[in-house]
């Protein structure tokens, strides 16, 4: 599968994306999120950050699936989500 990378603006909090794409004329509509998850919102802030975002993910809207981990910082993570139905289009595309 081919990668197009698109340059998001860093704002607060969630970032709901909705991406139109039209390979060889066929047109496919994609939904993305991005969330920053904060490392002082975990119940166990001194746990290792991996369980940190564990914990946070197990409490997310189980219509998104998580398909990239951004890098972090000191104050937080940013996660990339992708609605399942746009999952199943890229799984197809692939398949």
């Amino acid at each position: 599968m081919s990668h197009i990378a698109i340059p998001i603006p860093p704002l607060q909090g969630k970032q709901e994306i909705k991406v139109e794409v039209t390979i060889n004329g066929i047109k496919q509509n994609l939904f993305y999120r991005v969330e920053l998850f904060y490392w002082e919102d975990c119940t166990n802030p001194v746990a290792h950050r991996a369980d940190c975002i564990s914990e946070m993910l197990s409490h997310h809207d189980p219509e998104w699936t998580v398909y990239y981990i951004g890098a972090p910082n000191d104050e937080f993570v940013p996660i990339t989500f992708v609605k399942k139905e746009s999952r199943a289009l890229l799984r197809e595309a692939i398949a």
